[in-house]
């Protein structure tokens, strides 16, 4: 009987420059959709499919995340006396309990599989999750758990993956695909940021993930990939033909949050799904199509 999935590790270390000077003193994951900031709605979407334990793989400057998820017992003695109700209920749902929660630093910006291996003493011999604020998807089953029922199913090492134009696989880890049945592709290789003739797909792997333990051994030899970086790609690679590895065609929108356009365009979406603003927020947006 295969392990269920229970951790779930969150790289959040980034400086996210391409967000300055908001990102000044406020981490690019705090930055909100509407009223939840981007980590919030990624801790959401692992409770949804059942991870229990959540790790923060941080760096400096990081300090909002931590109070954030924290108990506030100020803050909610002071709307308890205000009889708000709808806000002390938003800002509980904010808290992890005690021991569920872990942080580690990553203390150099050695590049993703870098920082997923500073998860490795939390993890220890249990599957785990993978999830990239920066990647928000919309959609009617949340992502990972649609990836945990896949898991359920096949075991192994899963990834979530969309097509994306030729020219731009220099930008993501891609895919050597076996067969594919229109959920899930059978994964031969993974090749990360080829260039658009060197590609053996156009299927790229998106900021959500379903990792065996066995990826930390690979991590750890702290090989530089492309960019000079520890690539968790290149780690993920040396799984396939080991282990079994998948590729999920999920259901939804990705929507990435990294740079400002993204950034928008997730808030408007995510706003028009909310019935509290959606007619108002189609109001905006036609006053200003014209």
């Amino acid at each position: 009987m295969r392990k269920p999935v229970l951790k779930a590790v969150f790289p959040v270390a980034g400086l996210g420059t391409r967000f300055l000077p908001a990102t000044k003193a406020i981490p690019k994951e705090m930055l909100p959709l509407v009223d939840k900031p981007l980590l919030q709605h990624a801790v959401d979407e692992a409770r949804a499919a059942g991870i229990e334990e959540f790790v923060f793989v941080t760096g400096g400057g990081k300090r909002a995340i931590e109070d954030h998820f924290d108990a506030d017992a100020e803050l909610n003695r002071f709307l308890e006396l205000k009889h708000n109700t709808e806000g002390l209920d938003a800002v509980r749902q904010t808290e992890i309990a005690p021991g569920k929660l872990f942080y580690t630093r990553q203390q150099q910006p050695l590049g993703l599989g870098h920082a997923v291996w500073c998860a490795r003493a939390v993890v220890g011999s249990d599957p785990f999750a993978i999830i990239l604020p920066d990647d928000y998807v919309l959609s009617q089953t949340p992502c990972l758990k649609q990836m945990v029922e896949a898991y359920q199913e096949v075991g192994g090492n899963i990834v979530a993956v969309e097509n994306v134009p030729r020219e731009h696989t220099n930008r993501y880890g891609i895919l050597k695909i076996g067969s594919d049945d229109g959920r899930l592709v059978t994964v031969e290789g993974l090749v990360e940021k080829p260039a658009p003739a060197e590609a053996p797909s156009t299927l790229s792997i998106i900021g959500r993930y379903i990792l065996q333990p066995e990826v930390m051994d690979h991590l750890s030899r702290h090989e530089r990939g492309t960019g000079n970086e520890i690539q968790l790609t290149d780690a993920m690679a040396r799984l396939v033909g080991q282990q079994p590895f998948h590729g999920l065609h999920f259901e939804g929108t990705r929507f990435d949050c990294g740079g400002k356009v993204g950034f928008l365009e997730a808030t408007i979406a995510h706003a028009l799904t909310r019935p509290d603003m959606a007619d108002n927020v189609r109001r905006v947006l036609k006053k200003y199509s014209s």
